[in-house]
């Protein structure tokens, strides 16, 4: 009986050891389970590096990367999960108009680092100041830790924050590519975030720059998928050179408008790679002005995924005794009961049937100095009781040529309907906010002249928009 009571202890013993021993087990398993590996990366294909551009180089100081599940966490909220840890103690300096390497980036982040399984609906990157500036390895900015140098001298200026490096830039779900970004447990992604440096510098007075962040992020492969193609002349079929040429990965926001995803300049020979895309589907929107000032007609290839190449791209130029690009001008005010001042950032938009259905395309702005026009009202000659800036965008005169991509056989066709008419969208944003939006609305769209009308263009004719009254605005 002694025995029986023994034996029966013993067993008793063993089977709660090995309940804890498992026990632990489990915990560790689902510990290790429940977790998936990050790497992150950052590119920018850049429209505004010389000699066509402003700039030779845009250099920007990382100090942190975080990621949250909520879409509205504040940057106090607890929940933030750090992507790139080392960033802490040792900020990298990246150069926004660099070289990407083979697999079309310019420096990795992060790399496996562990996160949580589930869905990510926002990220901040947050940016070094200029009390760090000794600390940073191979500083190029001299006493700060972000900066542009100019093309035209080579002059070093610096580049003022606003709350990057406090608040940090905010990549809203609206910004990633699907809305969010999600990862399973086991899981081993690769997240890119694409600084769109050229949209996101507005100068200043007494040769100083000011940052306004355009920033997307989303999934994507380190053995990078790309689109690339060449721009040709349809009647010629010579490749279109010496001039400036743009090309916009777009995809469509919740209201219908082709937004700007990724943009880049063509080579030499007219070609071009957009790297690297994010998994969706896209619209390739082209819009190129020649050497010799003729102004070719936008180009959408709708359709666009990741890996296709476009081959050749048929662009229409401009006939007829002017063949040179539309102007569009017109003047923004911002108030809020009194005068105050706003970033505004300017889109053209062309109305374009893609799939059977009428979208508002962003237009690349070829004769800007990037894609998109960043300006910032001040106070001036301007209307009773507000700050005002007055603005000037060039357009083709043309209806776009538009094709629904088939490999090695895309078929484009142009409308020649007039007029051709235009939008003119502004975006506001808080001064000195990190991009935070501004004014009620903060999006405001004029399809008017001056006086009544549709918005027409004619080529080498300037139009004059109606006005742009931002009010509300802090």
């Amino acid at each position: 009986m002694r025995n029986w009571k023994f034996i029966f202890l013993a067993v008793c013993v063993t089977a709660i050891l090995v309940a804890i021993g498992c026990g632990g087990g489990s915990g560790a398993q689902k510990s290790a389970i429940s977790t998936g590996t990050v790497n992150v990366s950052i590119s920018d294909p850049p429209t505004c590096a010389g000699p066509s551009g402003a700039f030779d180089h845009v250099y920007v100081t990382i100090a942190s990367v975080k990621i949250h599940t909520s879409s509205t966490a504040s940057d106090t909220d607890p929940g933030w999960a750090d992507l790139a840890p080392a960033l802490k103690t040792a900020p990298m300096q990246v150069d926004l108009l660099g070289i990407a390497n083979n697999q079309c980036f310019l420096a990795m982040l992060g790399s496996t680092v562990e996160l949580q399984q589930g869905s990510y609906q926002q990220i901040r990157i947050f940016l070094a100041d200029d009390a760090v500036a000794g600390t940073v390895a191979g500083n190029k900015c001299g006493t700060g830790a972000n900066c542009v140098v100019l093309h035209a001298d080579g002059s070093t200026h610096p580049l003022d924050l606003s709350s990057e490096s406090k608040t940090g830039i905010k990549i809203p779900s609206g910004q990633l590519a699907g809305g969010k970004f999600t990862i399973a447990a086991g899981e081993t992604k690769d997240l890119n975030i694409d600084f769109d440096a050229c949209a996101s510098i507005i100068a200043q007075t007494g040769g100083r720059f000011r940052l306004k962040p355009v920033m997307h992020a989303g999934e994507v492969k380190l053995t990078a998928s790309s689109v690339n193609g060449k721009l040709i002349d349809k009647e010629t079929g010579a490749a279109i050179v010496g001039g400036k040429a743009v090309v916009a990965l777009e995809q469509k926001d919740a209201n219908g408008v082709d937004r700007v995803i990724m943009q880049t300049t063509t080579d030499a020979a007219g070609g071009f790679v957009l790297c690297p895309v994010p998994a969706g589907t896209y619209d390739v929107v082209v819009v190129a002005v020649s050497g010799t000032g003729v102004a070719y007609a936008a180009t959408i290839t709708s359709g666009v995924q990741p890996g296709n190449a476009l081959g050749n791209i048929p662009m229409i130029a401009q006939t007829g005794t002017t063949t040179t690009q539309a102007s569009i001008t017109g003047q923004i005010t911002t108030t809020s009961g009194a005068a105050t001042s706003a970033d505004i950032t300017l889109s053209a938009l062309q109305s374009a049937t893609i799939g059977g259905s009428a979208v508002n395309v962003t237009i690349p702005l070829a004769q800007q100095s990037s894609a998109t026009a960043s300006v910032s009202t001040a106070s001036g000659s301007c209307p009773a009781g507000t700050n005002c800036v007055t603005y000037t965008i060039a357009v083709p005169a043309m209806q776009p040529n538009i094709g629904a991509f088939v490999a090695g056989a895309t078929a484009y066709t142009q409308s020649t309907t007039t007029p051709v008419n235009y939008s003119v969208e502004g975006q506001a944003f808080v001064p000195g906010s990190g991009a935070t939006q501004d004014c009620v609305p903060p999006i405001m769209t004029v399809n008017t002249i001056t006086g009544g009308g549709a918005l027409s263009v004619t080529p080498g004719v300037t139009a004059n928009a109606a006005v742009m009254a931002f009010v509300g605005c802090q």
